[in-house]
């Protein structure tokens, strides 16, 4: 890709593989106000959106109220030990290295928030390759964090967006940014093909070529 002024990834799914964790903070809230367990494949199905929707899909019939309480009851487990429960894909933090030594300017936008995106990246030891972590909250989608970003100069319309599920290739598209596909985390080819991604890539050594 030419004329990249900052690559800007989604962590879950892209950086690191936050399933387990997730899992298991879904179940807790669902669990402490008696909703029955989900399925590990029906929770790693809807990693990527605001949890907000996520609570939505698994409890239909609960109000705004009470899908506040869930993810309250969720991010309780998750700010103690859901966090760490993640492991970073393979060769992901070679490729960011390897981006860095070449000068390349990279940020984060993740639907998570913003203090536990920071927690992850330092525990990981990559945070330091990032120029700005922006993270979401409750009713924040995607496409408004990047039309921030934009507002605020962190990022121009020169900036890639890097992600593995389609909203991160459909808010992108919205703020008329490029896009790339990953196929290491939760969305597949079709997924990215029809939500428009520019480029998809199959593995994270794919990353270090993407800017020329």
């Amino acid at each position: 890709m030419k004329d990249v002024s900052t690559l800007t990834f989604d962590l879950d799914g892209t950086i690191s593989n936050p399933s387990s964790g997730i899992f298991r903070c879904i179940n807790y809230a669902l669990r402490s106000y008696g909703y029955s367990a989900a399925l590990e494949e029906q929770v790693v199905a809807e990693i990527g959106p605001p949890l907000d929707e996520t609570f939505s899909k698994f409890c239909p019939e609960a109000s705004p109220e009470k899908i506040r309480s869930l993810i309250a009851k969720y991010r309780e487990r998750y700010a103690d030990v859901g966090y760490s429960e993640n492991s970073v894909y393979t060769g992901v933090q070679e490729a960011l290295t390897v981006l860095t030594s070449r000068g390349i300017r990279m940020g984060v936008c993740t639907s998570k928030r913003a203090d536990f995106a920071e927690k992850i990246l330092s525990m990981f030891g990559l945070i330091d390759h990032f120029s700005f972590i922006d993270g979401g909250d409750v009713g924040i989608k995607k496409q408004d964090q990047l039309a921030g970003l934009l507002a605020s100069g962190q990022i121009d319309v020169s900036s890639v967006m890097i992600g593995d599920r389609n909203i991160d290739i459909t808010s992108a598209k919205a703020n008329g940014l490029r896009s790339v596909g990953v196929l290491w985390g939760f969305g597949g080819v079709s997924e990215l093909s029809e939500a428009g991604a520019n480029v998809i890539i199959k593995c994270p050594s794919e990353l270090e070529g993407l800017v020329l």
